[in-house]
């Protein structure tokens, strides 16, 4: 058994065994969080490279985009062997990670391979998207069975945060919360400790709903193009749709789960639709199978550098063809409401086929989770977590059958014809009225006032027919517990949530989060507040990323009617608030993921404390839209170069230097080709964060740490910054990046108004027509940038680019 101290052993070696899709990015993943990995398997038949299986997946992770790792610095952690003769390294592995091929036989054969190689407290698990765990093994001994539980990663395991841990009956429990504990803090994993039944939680849900889909389909005689536009359009079930989903899954891979589902389940009352349908059959013996081999339901057609075609597999015909638009009237009215939630009520309501076709895949849905309850999952909520970490669903089921009305809804299933799941007619009985509530409940406040409300959400429970607390691991704090009673302000754009112990945090919640005037006025009012109750503040969200940047339309608009004034006005706000981020009296943390872009970039570099999730893509993208960062990010992406380069010249700064020469001209090139970060490994290299800046792996820990960080910083005493002066880079500078706009200009690499851009933001760059080594203030520096953000909206190819991103999303090259 495992003790205390062997639990707390940190885990430095990881063995990856299986070179395919799932097991490189598994390998590829640990690397990212600074893991030595051992990558095998089987051996080639090549004498000169016995490894060339597992070298030839690492080229190919190198090549993947999105990236599987965060820098390809990474690579050199992982070390690369066969099943042939590498197997006595396992040794120094403290967790071996099978992940071959889905064949019972197979896994049972290697780990009875691997196990006389194993550490005596290395855990052994076998990874598998729905195969029995516990027959899997039923041939260990029984010291290393104790040790021995189901991994079920999730693809691409870098991205999706679901990780289902599955034990059998001799499993250690505290084997299992070990590599839980690790899967959570280290590879940023939701971890979900699952039953040993087909597919376990989220396959098993998302497998019926993909198969419904199919067969509602068929049966309504609707194509590819329109359930999957009907799917992603409602915006509630990921970015994939049906068809997507499977092509990215493998058409293999999800061939096998059905397969798989269909032999262990003869008593599911829908196990006929996990029978494997002959045009998949057909698709594999062809070797049409998804994005692995470029072509599943969706084949990607290069017609040139510039121009991909997507074309469709018509499944009448069984041939491809140029996809067709979908023509759905009650479809076209849905994408008029911004909300999914709103998208998908009105659908529902719609008697047309979109409208009938969504009304019974939801049903259907609805119907199926409500029987898996306590299946494959004791309680509702472990059933919505899993579809939301490990699909991307916006609400789990029981979550979005709450949100269209529990009660209304019945009625209407019942108005069809069906039955509702003993479990349903049990809370109804009951006098319930919904699967969640929320209760609430004391806890102290930072407002010198008695103790307020935080909100503690429950479930009702199928074990014991009442309402049970949602669980949440320690360290994991959610906003929607501070809304309400806790919520000290708040306008359309950001709220002031009281988190406790002197700590205020400051939630943006925009539409996409743009940096528009609601979130400026907000941060500036409360971080100048001299008389604020708070000691500390924390600046982030709950939506699905930090900030999108600039509010394009807003911009437009006010260019359009010339509101030149307005503009100017908007810029200066924008300064005032990251001056009042950089000078506040207070500790600020700024915890940013995901999209961090324009002015949310500008938040983070001008912000004294920042911690950051490692899934976070910073970057000033305002070059692409025809303009020049105002908000203060060209000041602090200066004065950072110029203080990177004083590290290298300990015998004092010359402004003019090779150093101060070489670091400006790499910010003034991450900036003007609007470089995004693809990690925060990369944030720190581009420059956007500083090495100490901390970095959380797991998305739902990153307001914890950033409170804790916070209250930290105040009770060690805290000094703000003061104004800083940089000596001016000067007229030579300006002059060597204009040569450099100058020469890309002859070899076509940029555009004759991508060349403008680059001169304007030279002159920032460089501290304006001053001579080397004149002081430059923040406040001189901030002036050049807004001058120059002023006149390039003046110009017609800059309103260009901004009218086609507002209208498509892309990005004009003109």
């Amino acid at each position: 058994m495992f003790n205390d101290r062997v639990l707390h052993r940190p885990i430095h070696t990881v063995a990856v065994l299986g070179a395919g899709t799932m097991g490189s990015r598994i390998a590829a993943h640990l690397a990212n969080q600074g893991v030595a990995v051992f990558f095998f398997d089987q051996p080639s038949s090549s004498p000169s490279d016995r490894n060339a299986a597992v070298r030839r997946a690492l080229e190919e992770l190198r090549d993947l985009y999105p990236p599987a790792f965060y820098d390809l610095s990474s690579t050199a952690r992982v070390r690369l062997g066969n099943f042939a003769e590498d197997l006595p390294r396992l040794r120094e592995a403290d967790w071996v990670i099978e992940a071959i091929t889905e064949d019972l036989e197979a896994k049972r054969a290697l780990l009875t391979r691997v196990v006389p190689h194993l550490n005596a407290q290395a855990a052994l698990t076998t990874t598998s998207s729905g195969l029995p765990i516990a027959q899997i093994g039923a041939g260990l001994p029984a010291e290393v069975g104790r040790r021995f539980f189901g991994t079920h990663f999730f693809n691409p395991p870098r991205y999706t945060r679901l990780l289902e841990l599955i034990p059998t009956p001799h499993t250690d429990p505290a084997v299992q919360h070990w590599i839980s504990d690790f899967a959570d803090r280290r590879l940023g994993k939701s971890v979900l400790v699952a039953k040993d039944t087909p597919s376990f939680v989220a396959g098993r849900i998302a497998n019926f709903f993909l198969m419904n889909a199919i067969h509602v389909m068929q049966e309504m005689r609707l194509t590819i193009e329109e359930v999957d536009a009907l799917i992603s359009n409602v915006g509630m079930w990921g970015d994939h749709a049906v068809f997507g989903t499977i092509d990215l899954v493998g058409v293999e891979a999800f061939s096998g789960m059905l397969r798989n589902s269909y032999a262990q389940l003869p008593n599911d009352e829908c196990r006929d639709l996990f029978q494997l349908p002959q045009f998949m059959q057909d698709m594999l013996q062809r070797g049409w199978v998804g994005e692995k081999t470029g072509q599943g339901f969706y084949k990607r057609v290069e017609r040139s550098e510039q121009q991909t075609e997507i074309l469709t597999l018509d499944l009448s015909a069984f041939e491809y063809r140029p996809r067709h638009r979908v023509h759905l009237a009650s479809l076209e009215q849905a994408r008029n409401l911004d909300e999914p939630l709103d998208r998908l009520r009105y659908l529902i309501q719609e008697r047309d086929e979109g409208g009938q076709f969504l009304w019974r895949i939801l049903t259907d849905l609805f119907l199926y989770a409500a029987h898996r309850v306590p299946e494959i999952a004791d309680e509702p909520y472990i059933v919505d977590q899993a579809m939301r970490w490990g699909y991307n669903w916006l609400m789990g089921p029981f979550e979005l059958w709450d949100a269209l009305d529990l009660g209304a809804t019945c009625q209407r299933i019942r108005q069809d014809g069906r039955s509702l799941p003993p479990f349903v007619e049990r809370l109804l009985q009951s006098g319930a009225r919904a699967f969640y509530r929320t209760l609430q409940a004391p806890a102290a406040s930072s407002m010198g006032r008695a103790p307020d409300l935080v909100r503690t959400l429950l479930n009702f429970s199928p074990r014991t027919l009442t309402y049970q607390p949602v669980h949440n691991p320690p360290g994991v704090l959610q906003l929607s517990r501070y809304r309400g009673a806790r919520e000290v302000q708040r306008n359309p754009g950001c709220s002031m949530l009281d988190l406790g112990d002197g700590i205020g945090c400051l939630e943006l919640h925009t539409r996409n989060n743009v940096m528009g005037p609601d979130i400026v006025q907000m941060v500036t009012r409360v971080l100048n507040d001299h008389e604020s109750p708070f000691d500390a503040f924390v600046i982030t969200s709950e939506s699905e990323h930090f900030c999108s940047g600039l509010n394009l339309h807003a911009l437009l608009m006010d260019i359009q009617a010339e509101s030149w004034d307005e503009i100017e006005a908007s810029v200066l706000s924008l300064q005032a608030m990251t001056g009042a981020l950089k000078r506040s009296r207070r500790p600020v943390v700024v915890a940013p993921f995901g999209w961090t872009l324009g002015g949310g970039c500008e938040m983070v570099l001008n912000a004294a404390h920042v911690m950051a999730h490692a899934e976070l893509y910073i970057g000033l993208g305002e070059p692409a839209y025809g303009l020049v960062p105002a908000g203060g990010g060209c000041k602090e992406m200066l004065l950072r170069a110029v203080h990177s380069a004083l590290a290298l010249q300990p015998d004092g700064l010359r402004p003019d230097g090779v150093e101060v020469q070489q670091a400006i001209r790499t910010a003034f090139h991450t900036i003007l080709f609007s470089r995004v970060s693809r990690s925060a490994q990369q944030a720190r290299q581009l420059g956007f964060l500083r090495s100490t800046h901390p970095v959380v792996a797991n998305r739902d820990r990153l307001l914890a740490a950033a409170r804790e960080q916070a209250l930290h910083i105040f009770r060690e005493g805290y000094a703000s910054r003061p104004p800083e002066t940089v000596p001016a880079p000067g007229r030579n500078l300006r002059a060597t990046l204009l040569m450099e706009v100058y020469l890309m200009r002859m070899a076509e690499t940029i555009t004759e108004h991508e060349a403008k851009i680059a001169a304007h933001l030279a002159g920032v760059m460089s501290g304006g027509d001053v001579a080397a080594g004149v002081p430059l203030s923040e406040d001189y520096l901030l002036e050049l940038e807004r001058e120059a953000f002023l006149s390039l909206c003046g110009e017609r190819r800059t309103q260009e680019r901004l009218q086609y991103t507002a209208k498509t999303g892309q990005t004009l090259r003109n």
